[in-house]
């Protein structure tokens, strides 16, 4: 373009040069041509100028382009490494975690196997014995930490867990319809199941695998592979045997891991059933961190609002198969939670109730809204028993020694301790509810549990007077009944003795110092068990006859292992409910149940607890075993003979310095070990004198509690067939013992 400029340039010079030749050349044929070039010079001149201003706008918008092109080629690619470097960066699956159920050593060397191949893929993965790992502790944990939890389990004798999974599936399962957990406890939490079973026992095929499954997924969890199930019998077994079987099924998880850690989530197949819409759509991700902030920022209240929400399906799992579960078929908490929070601002006088143990959190729920303890089933379960129920959350049960005194055939061990007339004691309760889960429970858990009242509640004199009217017309069929004495028959109908140890944790009932009360305006005596779970309420307790507390462990791990409490802080509300018990002036007593190779050996744990609480009687008595239950592993193998337990308290009462040996009930398989202090002048004042307690309790309450009295102002001798060592064993001379023909002896007692 230059080059043309410089052409025109020297062409209008040759003009210039020929207009001058032509000036003095007239004759020329073309001067006037040139002329006309000459006159319009000018916008020769504008048209050079601007097609060179055209050409270099041109050149210089290309150079711009060119360059911007250029880096904005860098910055994309810089991005994109930058992001592809993130997305490296950031782990989906932490570990896999692998827990094997095994009672052969199969499920262990799958376990082994697939550990192998999932390291193989440069993924971490740890193998877990389930007797080894805690699922109240640690289970939760899995939700947050990025792992994915493979559980191999084999199903053992009759459908049953193997012996190193028995603990984890118990536990599974009571969370997975227990309302404290709640329905989202395992939120996040990603696993998969594989049985092994064999299909040749039809009833109980792969059961522990289904049932971890289920439990599972009913806590939240959320499956990365449908279940797979390993049959030991090759004639129905998919694919040949156990081993292919197995082989199939992890090659289907090994290759959905592998998706895990690339962060693919599960597809959607869109064959909803329903034909509708599907609601699983994938949203863009400006949607997504909207709502993750949302859900962070309303956490708390979500926990709150959906920690007892699994009622619904707990009551359905009733209606559908009769059985009987705990607290979570009440009602469908869920619903009055939000009843409750939607008349909170109205209604601060209302009670504060905790939704689950997990947050903490209180609600108002007001009374009109609560559930009755006794649901249907439960009540068609516990009269199957021979309860007589009252109201929505109590019951009377006519003791077998009561039966057994109404005909002479002798008393129960508080009978030979104390001087309780059995045909005479009504046991009840005001609650059926309990805070633990004994694993040598007499009731077979079919009572609801909790850690609080929660429940609508009955007026402390409408239960007394249903419960007497209901003891009077059981001991009422005993008229005319072969072998029953007349006058103990009459005496019978007149209640003198309250046993508040029927089933569950009486001291829960908020009304429990009015009941008591009534009992001693009715100058019935009151013999109240407490399962050292409720330290508060034994400090407020008024007094009573006498106060008991269960002390059935002496450690943490053992008192975890056998009463199954539901508290998290259970020790400390243990440790507390003895001292608790140390600061009551009147009749205080440790209750010890033996369990055999369960807590026999606890020697000098023991001893510590009672320096702690300083009880003045220590009954120790060998378990009641009640049959076979699916709620515990108990069995006959677990009852000490009496023999064994005379050696065992022996031994504790050795280490006891202000404690001897003073009764025995061999019949009940139980002793008494008391306090010094009620052995006067070599002799044992251990039973009670019930009309002079009736008398100071009476002066107690007429002084609004200012006139205080102790255990030794109501103390009556011990006769000599009730002291340990005697040739009675404990049995009241003035009856006959009756044992029944060709049947084992009973040792266990009641």
């Amino acid at each position: 373009m230059l080059s043309f400029f410089v052409i025109v340039s020297l062409f209008i010079s040759h003009l210039s040069a020929s207009d001058t030749k032509v000036s003095q050349n007239a004759h020329r044929l073309d001067e006037s041509y040139v002329m006309l070039i000459w006159h319009n010079r000018l916008y020769l001149y504008s048209a050079a100028a601007l097609v060179f201003g055209v050409w270099f706008s041109v050149k210089l918008a290309l150079k711009r382009r060119s360059f911007s092109k250029d880096v904005g080629s860098l910055v994309y690619k810089t991005v994109k490494n930058n992001d592809c470097s993130n997305r490296d960066s950031v782990v989906h699956v932490s570990t896999v975690k692998i827990f094997y159920g095994s009672q052969t050593g199969t499920a262990k060397g799958f376990a082994n196997e697939l550990s192998e191949e999932v390291k193989a893929l440069g993924i971490p993965a740890e193998v877990i014995d389930m007797k080894d790992y805690d699922p109240d502790d640690q289970l939760a944990d899995e939700c947050t930490n990025k792992s994915v939890c493979v559980f191999l389990a084999a199903t053992y004798t009759d459908g049953r867990p193997t012996e190193n999974a028995e603990w984890f599936c118990k536990w599974l399962e009571e969370a997975s319809t227990d309302f404290r957990y709640g329905k989202t406890f395992l939120k996040g939490l990603r696993y998969a199941v594989f049985g092994l079973g064999n299909s040749v026992y039809v009833g109980h095929y792969n059961t522990v695998g289904k049932n971890i499954d289920k439990w599972l997924w009913m806590l939240s969890g959320m499956r990365v592979l449908t279940r797979g199930e390993g049959d030991c019998n090759v004639v129905k077994s998919r694919n040949g045997s156990i081993q292919a079987d197995f082989l199939a099924w992890k090659v289907k998880f090994l290759n959905r891991l592998q998706a895990l850690a690339k962060g693919e989530k599960k597809s959607c197949s869109r064959n909803c059933k329903t034909g509708g819409s599907c609601k699983n759509k994938r949203k863009d991700e400006a949607q997504k961190e909207e709502e993750d902030e949302e859900q962070k920022d309303g956490s708390e209240e979500d926990l709150m609002e959906s920690s007892s929400d699994e009622e619904e399906s707990g009551l359905h799992d009733e209606k559908r198969s009769g059985s009987v579960v705990d607290m979570e078929d009440l009602g469908n908490l869920m619903s009055s939670a939000k009843k409750a929070k939607s008349k909170a601002e109205g209604q601060g006088d209302g009670q504060m109730v905790k939704l689950s143990k997990l947050n903490g959190v209180k609600k108002v729920e007001d009374d009109g809204e609560r559930r009755e303890m006794i649901t249907p089933a439960l009540r068609e379960a516990l009269t199957k028993q021979g309860y007589k129920l009252i109201g929505s959350h109590s019951g009377v049960k006519l003791c077998r020694w009561t039966k057994s005194m109404l005909r002479g055939r002798g008393g129960c061990y508080k009978h030979t301790f104390y001087g309780i007339e059995s045909h005479r004691c009504m046991e009840t309760t005001p609650s059926l509810a309990c805070a633990n889960k004994c694993v040598f429970c007499w009731r077979h858990h079919t009572n609801p549990v909790g850690t609080e009242w929660r429940w609508k509640m009955d007026p402390a004199e409408k239960i007394l007077q249903d419960a007497l009217e209901k003891h009077q017309s059981m001991i009422r069929q005993f008229r005319g009944v072969p072998g029953v004495k007349p006058e103990r028959y009459e005496e019978g109908l007149k209640v003198k003795h309250c046993a508040l140890s029927l089933v569950g944790e009486p001291i829960m009932y908020p009304e429990i110092n009015t009941f008591i009360r009534l009992l001693h305006t009715h100058s019935i005596s009151s013999f109240l068990v407490t399962n050292a779970q409720f330290p508060q309420e034994i400090r407020s307790l008024v007094p009573v006859t006498q106060l008991y507390v269960s002390v059935d462990a002496s450690t943490k791990d053992s008192l975890k292992k056998i009463d199954r409490p539901l508290f998290k802080d259970f020790w400390p509300r243990f440790l507390d409910s003895l001292r608790a018990l140390g600061e009551k002036r009147q009749r205080t007593v440790y209750r010890l149940t033996l369990v055999k190779a369960w807590n026999v050996e606890e020697m000098q744990a023991y001893s510590e607890l009672i320096a702690l609480g300083q009880p003045d009687f220590v009954e120790v008595k060998g378990v009641t075993y009640c049959g076979e239950s699916s709620a515990s592993s108990l069995t006959m193998a677990n009852v000490p003979w009496h023999q064994e337990v005379v050696a065992f308290v022996q031994q504790l009462a050795d280490m006891l310095p202000q404690y001897e040996i003073a009764c025995e009930h061999e019949h009940s398989n139980c002793l008494l070990i008391a306090h010094t202090k009620f052995k006067v002048d070599g002799e044992w004042w251990t039973w009670i004198d019930y009309k002079r307690f009736q008398e100071l309790v009476r002066a107690h309450e007429e002084s609004d509690g200012r006139q205080s009295f102790s255990a030794l102002d109501y103390v009556a001798k011990t006769p000599s067939w009730a002291l340990f060592g005697a040739h009675e064993q404990g049995f009241d001379p003035v009856d006959t013992r009756f044992q029944r023909r060709n049947k084992t002896k009973d040792i266990s007692g009641c």
